[in-house]
């Protein structure tokens, strides 16, 4: 019978009492944290342009019948819009072709919003707080073509959920010269819609016809006499802001026959006594 074999350890005695410090006070270390384990900044994932390519193209079937027309979009751009995001939640990945209806939306309008979505702008878009020149739209505009193009971008805008396209078109409308007769039509379309509770488009058109219809209802007095029959509200909006101008007005008068001339505010001087 052969001697039983014997294990030789390569590490000596001091090794090994080495070995279980450094293990005593690694598990120490785990034991009491210093505080400095979460000391690595946590980066937020970013969504890169990339991503968005990577995405289903998904089809916009803007119209209906033959005379429908179809956009193309990547998915993960679309669901920026709550109104996309709740569509495209409805597809899987079994879903043969991913596509969104758009019956009674405007082509024109629609390409804009996807414009913006990709490149955060849209034709004509602002440089400097001046808008970019549109050659599509004639001089004098007097059918409100570039006022209608911002004004059909902005109630899609609010449809979709995007808010931030919303305050850009409804400052190009600003930015947007036109006539007479296209103010009416662009005063139309706001009253004919938007929300009556969306004061922040229709003040402002009120306020115009209030401050100005004295001298522009001569250039476009069918037009303006038509506008206020067909949208009673839009007369009484135009009304009530003349009438509280009036009322103003007729009160300063009142104060200054009362009690005189109104004093000016006394200077002051940069003489130091």
């Amino acid at each position: 019978m052969a001697d039983p074999e014997v294990s030789v350890d390569p590490m000596g005695d001091e090794e090994m009492a080495e070995v279980e410090v450094i293990e005593a006070e690694t598990a120490g270390d785990d034991a009491n944290p210093s505080g400095l384990e979460d000391i690595e900044p946590t980066i937020a994932e970013r969504t890169t342009f990339l991503d968005y390519l990577r995405s289903p193209i998904i089809e916009l079937a803007i119209g209906s019948g033959a005379t429908s027309d179809i956009l193309y979009a990547h998915q993960n751009l679309l669901t920026r819009s709550p109104f996309f995001a709740d569509y495209i939640a409805q597809f899987s990945s079994t879903t043969p072709r991913r596509r969104i209806e758009l019956v009674n939306d405007d082509l024109e309008a629609t390409s804009c919003v996807l414009e913006y979505l990709y490149k955060s702008d849209y034709f004509p878009t602002l440089v400097d707080r001046t808008l970019e020149h549109d050659p599509s739209t004639p001089s004098p505009d007097n059918e409100g073509l570039g006022l209608l193009r911002h004004a059909r971008v902005y109630t899609l805008a609010q449809r979709f959920g995007l808010p931030a396209l919303a305050a850009l078109a409804h400052r190009k409308i600003h930015l947007t010269e036109s006539t007479a007769k296209g103010e009416i039509a662009y005063a139309r379309f706001v009253y004919k819609e938007t929300s009556p509770d969306d004061e922040a488009i229709r003040r402002p058109v009120a306020a115009f016809w209030a401050q100005r219809s004295h001298v522009l209802r001569h250039e476009a007095e069918h037009e303006f006499k038509r506008m206020c029959l067909e949208f009673p509200q839009f007369g009484f909006d135009v009304l009530s802001m003349v009438l509280d101008a009036q009322e103003k007005r007729s009160q300063r008068v009142e104060a200054q026959a009362a009690g005189g001339a109104p004093r000016k505010r006394q200077r002051v001087s940069g003489v130091v006594a």
